[in-house]
């Protein structure tokens, strides 16, 4: 199955889907759609009545004298039928030839109008997208197509590629330095997938070709460390730990010369989690950048921060605190599988610009994957 595939059948499976919110304001206002492209038949006019010439025709009350109508001497004829069965049906009305390519007649159609766009900028708030994206977007959307009738697949379509236009620039994949080792900090709060997106980063690195090492920052929780090492006899990596409570940033700079030594490609970094409201836990933070730097003055390289989808708006916090913090030169986003609606991520390009390096929609190793802006703004519409 391919990620596409996989991505659409996952994501936001258990929240209110946006391509569902896009077809309820169609059907909402198609009421208002003109029906097919044929004009409807002009209604047919009344009949003559028939004359049945078995009757004498009714005297005329007028005084000159009326010609008898004589019936010849044929066959009994065949009754006349009555006025009600003589009255032909209408002919039902038929869509042209381009609408009948289309489809037309069997997909719900709206004006683009003011209503119609004010209730796309409700739907794209509600799915975490923001104000300002929100507004932009529909904007754009109605450029040149104010008044048109639209149907739920063309506004899908049309929404992709505005959703995808705002992601492009910042679709790019983790950077590859020469100089060795390149030091890769993972940092995020608690529960976002840290620890899991690190073991399958690695692990997809070490099968390119790369000698990767991986350092158990988080020396607070035995479980997190635990996680690293199953990942790493898993993807045949290396995992440096240090004592249950020992100081995260000495094993930084411990593991540092330690990569050095044994000639890897790159050196990941995994941190605690830490909400970003603690001062305090975000000075340590600080502090393991700042002891990384003494050994090479350039690093961490990277600094990734992981995203957890479900915490809709709050990740637009988490980005500006960390950044400050560990300036933070990129984005990994993961559970979109769950509960997640998925918007944050276009208000995170669109405010932030740093470059998205990966996506995740499970646990399994094939489950995280360079971003693309294009599969992910379809799979986020509802657009096959």
């Amino acid at each position: 199955m391919s990620f596409f595939r996989k991505m659409k059948d996952r994501m936001f499976k258990s929240s209110s889907k946006l391509d569902e919110g896009l077809d309820a304001i169609i059907d909402e206002g198609a009421d208002e759609a003109p029906l097919a492209e044929a004009p409807a038949p002009k209604p047919a006019a009344p009949p003559e009545p028939a004359l049945d010439p078995r009757r004498e025709p009714e005297p005329d009350p007028r005084p000159e004298p009326v010609a008898q109508v004589t019936p010849d001497p044929a066959p009994e004829p065949t009754p006349a039928p009555s006025p009600e069965a003589a009255e032909p049906e209408p002919k039902a009305a038929k869509p042209g030839l381009f609408g009948r390519m289309l489809g037309r007649s069997a997909e719900p159609r709206r004006a683009l109008d003011d209503d119609m766009l004010e209730q796309l900028e409700e739907l794209l708030i509600t799915s975490d997208m923001g104000v300002d994206i929100a507004l932009r977007v529909t904007a754009n959307m109605a450029e040149g197509r104010y008044g048109k009738m639209m149907s739920a697949s063309e506004i899908k379509d049309l929404l992709a590629q505005e959703i995808s236009g705002v992601m492009e620039p910042v679709a790019r994949p983790l950077p590859i330095y020469p100089k060795t080792p390149q030091v890769v900090l993972v940092v995020g709060v608690n529960g976002s997938g840290k620890t899991t997106t690190i073991g399958k980063l690695a692990s997809q690195f070490r099968a390119a070709g790369k000698k990767v090492v991986i350092a158990a920052g988080d020396t607070f929780r035995a479980a997190a460390v635990e996680q690293l090492q199953v990942w790493g006899e898993r993807a045949g990596v290396p995992v440096l730990t240090a004592p249950e409570g020992s100081d995260p940033a000495a094993l930084a700079f411990d593991a540092m010369g330690k990569a050095e030594a044994e000639g890897a490609d790159l050196l990941m970094i995994d941190t605690a989690g830490r909400l970003q409201n603690r001062a305090d836990l975000m000075e340590e933070l600080a502090k393991i950048v700042r002891v990384i730097r003494k050994k090479d003055p350039d690093a961490p390289h990277n600094t990734l921060l992981v995203l957890d989808a479900t915490t809709g708006q709050n990740a637009l916090g988490q980005v500006e605190t960390f950044q400050k913090m560990a300036d933070v030169s990129g984005l990994v986003m993961t559970k979109l599988d769950g509960t997640a609606k998925g918007g944050v991520l276009v208000a995170l390009a669109d405010k932030f610009g740093l470059p998205i390096h990966a996506i995740g929609v499970g646990e399994q190793i094939d489950d995280l994957a360079p971003f693309d802006p294009e599969d992910f703004a379809k799979a986020l519409v509802g657009v096959e």
